[in-house]
């Protein structure tokens, strides 16, 4: 159920973002007075899930989930209708029209999904604000993962800064640390405050960590145990507060976690604060590492702040984040092409589905959804032939020179450009498959 959930979640998002892309094109080059053929969400390949023709414009839904597109009269792209570019050129035809019109009618799918992308965060700052947690409300210090530990940091440890620029918000530091590929990282530990720094390695590993690297650390305290569990067989109580766990410190929800998985379907000898009297209890741990209890959150221990916007103070909150989006995802394709191995961290249509919420959040849903906006605008600008930008490039050089490009050359562009896409898809998704069936 929650794989469907977060299925459905990407299938919206796409939907939503593939239509206004294609609408982009559309309404440009109806305003030009350009034939637009076929206008269709999803590929069609043999054939269509549904259609309707309305005057010129054949519209669809595909069966291929994987994007979309409009076809329009007189363009080499997707379609490779060489029979078409054959005849003279139409006056309703895309080749027809003047450079700057056929620019518009180019960039208009990426600028309405960075509109869009922008417009979004804004309604999202105004409906929900925006909740982080200060990183100086960090009370208890952070919880490692094992690359973590590797790196240099301790459980327990107070992030100070990054390079020596202060973080305010928690959890933008892990990306901080990797977007900016950070040289040392200053904690304090034990009251003095020392320097970690940061090897070419862990940059690599980081890239394709699952795990949390630094998290925040809190006590474990029972909030709730579920029934016919093994927690509830074992005697645990709301309340009470793990102390150890077969002599091991598990004060805190991490070490718990760690000293369970480290003991499954195994026999546990447990420690708990009960009413201020410590008692020891037996559990069973089943075999996925637990034993069916709910800690108190996080939240309980540490303030969380929220900034809340205006209708209109939303709208700047909203610029800033698109720009902070476009920021980061240029800084990633840095450490992509700049980082051994980083390669190995693509991903396709799994990992995208994955970054939803297992249950549907709205807030979550949208705010996923203008990131992809906006990741969407910048792929597709990219000079790459068959994408938008590739199109874009050679409407350049021809309002430049005042010579358009041999059609010939964008035929075989085109071809280039669908192949390279169409490889990096499989690469992208291939990767996705094999991480389901290994560690």
């Amino acid at each position: 159920m929650e794989v469907l959930t977060q299925a459905l979640q990407l299938i919206l998002s796409l939907s939503i973002l593939v239509v206004l892309h294609e609408m982009g094109h559309f309404i440009p080059a109806r305003l030009f007075k350009t034939r637009v053929e076929k206008f269709y969400l999803f590929f069609d390949p043999w054939f269509s899930l549904f259609k309707f023709k309305k005057g010129d414009t054949e519209y669809g839904i595909g069966w291929l989930p994987l994007g979309g597109y409009v076809k329009i009269s007189g363009m080499i792209d997707e379609s490779m209708d060489k029979e078409q570019m054959k005849l003279p050129p139409q006056p309703w035809e895309f080749r027809a029209k003047p450079a700057w019109q056929r620019l518009i009618i180019m960039v208009g799918g990426v600028t309405v999904n960075l509109i869009l992308g922008i417009l979004i965060y804004a309604m999202v700052a105004f409906v929900w604000g925006e909740k982080y947690l200060p990183n100086a409300n960090v009370k208890y210090g952070i919880a490692c993962d094992s690359l973590a530990l590797q790196a240099g940091f301790r459980d327990g440890d107070k992030i100070l800064s990054v390079d020596n620029n202060p973080v305010t918000d928690f959890n933008k530091i892990t990306i901080e640390i990797l977007l900016n590929k950070a040289k040392t990282v200053q904690v304090e530990r034990e009251g003095f405050k020392m320097d970690v720094e940061m090897k070419e390695e862990i940059f690599a590993s980081l890239i394709k960590g699952k795990n949390g690297f630094l998290d925040v650390r809190f006590p474990c305290v029972i909030d709730s145990v579920l029934p016919e569990s093994q927690a509830l067989k074992a005697g645990l109580l709301k309340g009470d507060k793990m102390v150890s766990i077969n002599g091991n410190s598990a004060k805190y929800f991490q070490d718990v976690v760690k000293n369970l998985r480290a003991n499954k379907n195994k026999e546990v000898q447990l420690v708990v604060e009960r009413n201020t009297i410590f008692d020891t209890l037996t559990a069973n741990v089943n075999e996925a590492g637990m034993l069916g209890f709910s800690p108190k959150p996080a939240s309980d221990y540490m303030e969380f702040n929220v900034r809340k916007y205006g209708f209109f103070e939303a709208f700047p909150a909203g610029l800033k984040r698109g720009i902070e989006t476009i920021d980061g995802y240029v800084k990633q394709f840095k450490v992509l092409f700049t980082t051994k191995d980083a390669h190995q961290s693509l991903g396709g249509f799994i990992s995208i589905g994955k970054a939803y919420d297992t249950v549907w959040n709205w807030q979550r849903f949208w705010t996923f959804t203008a990131f992809l906006s906006i990741v969407l605008a910048f792929m597709n600008i990219l000079p790459i032939p068959a994408l938008d930008g590739g199109h874009v490039m050679f409407l350049l050089y021809e309002v430049i020179t005042g010579r358009k490009p041999h059609e010939k050359v964008l035929e075989y562009a085109q071809y280039a450009g669908m192949i390279l896409l169409l490889a990096l898809l499989l690469y992208a998704n291939g990767n996705d498959i094999i991480r389901l069936f290994t560690k």
